[in-house]
């Protein structure tokens, strides 16, 4: 055994681990409210794009957006946007299905990115927030949601692999760049 800022390790088969580490609980704790804060706050970006709700612009004036940055028909890449912000925000806040909805908030966070990039790093024009929504649904994706989630219900995604996660993560920034390749 040997000390380290974590605590005393001791030797378990061939993986040392740490007596004081995290336990499990606080663990999925933490995953339920970094997928409750970014899914909700996704899904509600998602809502202002498409019903106008909390001070949004709806989908004419979200397809009037979608427009001015290049994109060909501005409505229907709104839609695209919000439902996948909305679908995307709570299938994370509900553990749902998490690999693919972290995917699709990463394909729309490859546009936002793209859209804002010339605007530099920091906000309110650059693409701190971006990028750092981007990177939480790639963790979610990869590390799973938790045990306080719906994915635990479903046979197929019950034991989370990190592979499953990577693919959903590639998936989403080639369909983002695909949506990107549109943009004029």
């Amino acid at each position: 055994m040997s000390a380290s800022p974590l605590g005393t390790l001791s030797r378990s088969g061939s993986h040392a681990i740490a007596e004081h580490a995290v336990p499990p609980y606080v663990h999925d704790a933490a995953l339920l409210l970094l997928r409750l804060v970014l899914g909700l706050t996704m899904a509600g970006h998602g809502a202002q794009k498409l019903f106008g709700w909390f001070s949004g612009v709806g989908l004419d004036g979200a397809g009037r957006v979608f427009t001015s940055a290049g994109y060909p028909a501005g409505k229907a890449m709104a839609v695209m946007a919000g439902l996948s912000e909305v679908l995307g925000g709570v299938g994370l806040a509900l553990g749902l299905l998490t690999p693919l909805a972290g995917a699709a908030v990463v394909g729309v966070m490859v546009n936002a990115v793209a859209v804002k990039r010339g605007g530099g790093f920091f906000a309110p024009t650059g693409v701190e927030y971006e990028l750092l929504i981007a990177a939480l649904a790639v963790v979610l994706a990869v590390v799973g949601p938790g045990r306080y989630a719906l994915d635990r219900h479903l046979p197929s995604v019950r034991a989370h692999r990190a592979g499953n996660g990577v693919a959903a993560v590639v998936l989403g920034v080639v369909l983002g760049v695909i949506v990107l390749m549109f943009r004029g």
